[in-house]
Order: C-alpha cells, then structure tokens, then sequence
C-alpha cells in the first residue's frame, strides 16, 4: 500500500496517522489532518483569526505598518480591496489606497 502523504518538514514518505495526528519518524515532525487537506488543496492562506482568504477578498489591517523604504504608515483599521494571494513570506499582493502597490503578511490583516 502507498502512502501520499509526504511530511512537509523533511518530505518524507513514512509519515503514519495516529489518532487525528500525522507523525514523520525520520525527524519527528506532528501535523493535523487539517494540514493534510490544505496541503492537497494547495496554497491556503489564513488571516490573524483563522479565516481562510481567496483571490478578490477584502482585508483590513489590524496593526500599524510602516512601508519599508518609506516614511509612510499603514493605519489600523485600513481597508485594502482586491487581494491577491501569492507564495511566500508576505503572501497577499494588493494596492493600498494612497500609497501603491504593496504585499503583505497574512498574520497582519482580518477578512472584511
């Protein structure tokens, strides 16, 4: 029997379930089942509160942002249209009213 399931940590692929965990032996790491279906889905991205965001969405920020190379800041509560999700560190890309074309961290923003 194969197994699909590949740990996200190492790649392993003798990762076995134990209970509602996924267990890698070869370095140890533990996932959720939950895990597993965003990993078969394929990019999922969550807000600070857990929601999970689409292309088009609206986000608002829920932190102070100051623009890196700028002396600009993005306030709290500022409402940003149209997101689009992208792979990497700062996973949204979107324009901000005011000052441009920007990308931002999930974990900085809530669904609208």
């Amino acid at each position: 029997m194969s197994n699909p399931l590949k740990c996200p940590k190492c790649g392993s692929e003798y990762c076995y379930e134990d209970g509602n965990m996924i267990i890698c032996p070869e370095c140890g790491h533990e996932w959720s089942n939950e895990a597993v279906e965003e990993q078969a889905d394929g990019l999922v991205v969550r807000d600070a509160h857990g929601n999970v965001l689409n292309d088009g969405d609206n986000v608002t920020v829920i932190k102070d942002l100051k623009v890196k190379g700028s002396s600009s800041v993005i306030k709290v509560g500022t409402k940003v249209k149209i997101i689009r999700l992208i792979d990497g560190d700062h996973n949204i890309d979107c324009r901000v009213d005011g000052i441009g074309a920007m990308q931002l961290k999930s974990e900085f923003v809530k669904k609208a």
